[in-house]
């Protein structure tokens, strides 16, 4: 077998969705089923494979993506299990940058929920080609064509339905496979491991001919040779669906919708079929796209191939406590074996592979090499993060950097005893590695050390594991809002730097000029100056100095954002000018600027949505209308519920799952993700800071 075809038989692929959709449930059948492991393990158990972190299998939900490797039909499946929950959100985003292919899961109730709407944007910026398992089909109220309605409505595609359920609810019964034209049966007698093929009988035929005229009709779209077959009358035979589809979901973004129930073992192997048939190889998805690591203005291409320059991007990074820190590859080219050099180009140095190994959740295994198309680990790399390319050193090649959220929740912490604040830091360090959404800071005014997350569950999380894992024992504080700073108006403010440091004068005058910016943004420079009125790294150094400064804010220490600095003047003294006299001027007038331009605090606002029995929907408006919510819109849902969407200061959200259980007898749920930041009212704001001794 040559390498290009054993390429070609590797699918990379994905598994996401809303949480409680059934993600981990599924991966954990398809593990059992390809052999992988021996028996099933349930979530609602702790005992799921891929959720092998205590704090997963105490909550049942997944935090950390896991990544393992089966085969079926001869071909290779490295599977990511993603997490559903929006404070995880990066660890689906790095997954995603490096897959070939995906495998969205439905929960045939509550069908696109707002995190399978998150995941699926992020998919489509990657272009990633998707199969679609509504999952759940026993479940009461479950409604396969509703989902297949909303996939097309709401995530905007086109689908082809390529099975249609025997029933539903606790009449389940298996799928009609509508590119076979078989019925597909699963016996409880063997944990579902043989599907039983039938013949479809007489009564449900009719109806199975129609979908299949369908699906045939929207292949139609994108093959001219099934659309004139098709429109000769001709049979179109089962190998032309499959290659026709194939090409649809690979190329065309074409949905192919299956379904199935995971927790009672149907419609499982139908899934790994469609992985095998319709998903694409490294080598369906050809030459990878980067920069030259000397020029990044030239394009640079890889192949999928054993035989190019080798190249990986390092997607994930773990502290391992036996074999120290595991940096997760997607080799996209070449080939690395164990004792090699590698060249990191963006820190422009050289490092070892130690060991590579193929991860099953958090077991390892040893292999002495990994090729084009791989997902391992490797140890023994020193200088890499999260999101940098690794090559090999001749001819360099960078692929783009990812781009990680920003924070919107802080809490204070504090180690209890001496030897716990000699272990904080470096556990906190370690963390930061692993977690790029996580970051921690001290609040130069209180004095306290903060710590950054993407909501509530992820600081628990962060918490928990410094108290378990890192044996750190800490105080923690209530619960802070990151607020942002920004400004109302224009203003310009110009500041000299004159003085003399160590016998040497050091000179610098700038005048900058601020004004705020509509869209969601930091705060950006440009510079009016050319290199004849200010040296170009003079100009650097004044871009520096506000960069610097911007991340303290000017009023309350948070970061400013939303605002232009431009700079618009500046003197320069040929013996006495340097960089470090331009930065200070450079920070010292940006602040000026910000204070005269009238500053106010930002707050961040939450989008958030609330699935509920109709019965309890007005008081939970109300209650949302008292949060300083807005509604944005009321949607009806299968089973007399209904789903409303808000946008809610996240400072009025906390706790919130008590409250919302209490208002609904337990019976409504809600998921909560980050929208934009919006200007706080002023009241609101002047209480805010005089609780921090601000007054204004």
């Amino acid at each position: 077998m040559s390498s290009k075809s054993e390429i070609d038989k590797v699918r990379n692929i994905g598994i996401m969705a809303h949480i409680d959709a059934g993600k981990t449930t599924t991966t954990e059948r398809v593990l059992f089923y390809t052999g992988k492991s021996h028996k099933m393990g349930e979530v609602h158990d702790g005992a799921a494979t891929m959720d092998w972190m205590v704090q997963e299998q105490e909550r049942g939900i997944t935090i950390t993506s896991a990544a393992t490797t089966c085969f079926w039909k001869n071909h290779t499946i490295n599977i990511i299990d993603t997490p559903g929950h929006v404070d995880f959100t990066i660890e689906v985003e790095r997954s995603l940058r490096i897959l070939d292919g995906a495998v969205g899961v439905f929960c045939a109730v509550g069908g696109v929920e707002p995190q399978s709407e998150t995941v699926w944007n992020q998919a489509d910026r990657y272009k990633i080609p998707r199969i679609a398992f509504v999952n759940k089909m026993d479940r009461v109220g479950a409604d396969f064509f509703n989902v297949v309605s909303e996939i097309e409505q709401k995530l905007a595609k086109k689908t082809a339905v390529i099975q249609i359920p025997l029933g539903s609810e606790d009449d389940f019964k298996g799928v009609f496979d509508l590119i076979k034209m078989k019925l597909i049966t699963w016996e409880e007698s063997d944990q579902g491991s043989v599907p039983q093929y039938q013949e479809i009988e007489s009564d449900h035929l009719e109806n199975c001919q129609k979908k299949r005229e369908e699906l045939i009709e929207a292949l139609a779209d994108f093959d001219d040779e099934l659309a004139e077959l098709y429109l000769g009358g001709e049979e179109i035979s089962q190998e032309l669906v499959l290659s026709s589809l194939r090409r649809a979901t690979t190329k065309e973004g074409l949905i192919p919708v299956l379904c199935g129930s995971a927790f009672k073992n149907k419609g499982v192997q139908p899934l790994l079929d469609a992985v095998v048939d319709l998903l694409p190889s490294p080598v369906d998805r050809g030459e990878i796209e980067g920069v030259s690591a000397k020029d990044n203005e030239t394009l640079m291409k890889r192949s999928p191939s054993e035989k190019d320059l080798f190249s990986a991007l390092a997607f994930k990074m773990t502290s391992d406590p036996f074999v120290g820190l595991l940096v997760y590859l997607r080799v996209y080219s070449g080939e690395v074996k164990v004792g090699q050099n590698i060249y990191n180009p963006l820190k422009k140095k050289r490092e070892r592979i130690a060991k590579i190994l193929k991860m099953h959740a958090n077991k390892r295994e040893e292999v002495t090499k990994a090729r084009a198309g791989d997902i391992v680990a490797v140890t023994g790399l020193k200088t890499v993060v999260t999101g940098e390319t690794l090559c090999s050193e001749n001819k360099p090649i960078i692929y783009d950097l990812m781009q990680f959220p920003e924070t919107v929740i802080s809490v204070a912490i504090e180690p209890k005893t001496t030897a716990d604040e000699n272990k904080l830091l470096k556990s906190l360090n370690q963390l930061i590695v692993e977690d790029p959404t996580f970051q921690f800071k001290n609040n130069e005014e209180t004095g306290q050390l903060l710590i950054h997350g993407m909501g509530e569950l992820h600081l628990e999380i962060i918490i928990d594991r410094l108290e378990r894992e890192f044996k750190v024992g800490i105080n923690v504080g209530t619960p802070q809002v990151s607020y942002r700073e920004t400004i109302e108006n224009e203003a310009t403010a110009s500041h000299t730097y004159h003085k003399d440091i160590a016998g040497k004068m050091h000179f610098g005058q700038c005048q900058i000029k601020v004004h705020p910016m509509d869209h969601q943004s930091g705060v950006l420079f440009k510079s009016d100056l050319d290199k004849r009125k200010l040296p170009l790294n003079f100009q650097a150094a004044v871009e520096k100095g506000i960069h610097d400064t911007a991340p303290g804010g000017g009023l309350a220490g948070y970061a400013f954002i939303d605002l232009e600095a431009t700079l618009v003047a500046a003197e320069y003294n040929e013996e006495e000018s340097n960089e470090l006299a331009y930065t200070i001027a450079a920070s010292m007038a940006f602040k000026e600027a910000c204070q005269s331009a009238k500053m106010m605090l930002m707050e961040p606002i939450m989008s958030v949505e609330i699935i509920t029995p109709s019965e309890f929907t007005g008081e939970i408006i109300a209650d949302l209308n008292a949060k300083r919510g807005k509604i944005m819109g009321i949607d009806p849902r299968p089973g007399e519920k209904e789903a409303l969407k808000a946008q809610v200061p996240l400072a009025e959200m906390f706790g919130y799952s008590t409250d919302l259980r209490s208002r609904s007898q337990g019976r409504a749920n809600y998921s909560m993700s980050f929208e934009k930041y919006e200007k706080l009212d002023e009241n609101l704001a002047k209480e805010l800071l005089k609780k921090r001794g601000i007054y204004i």
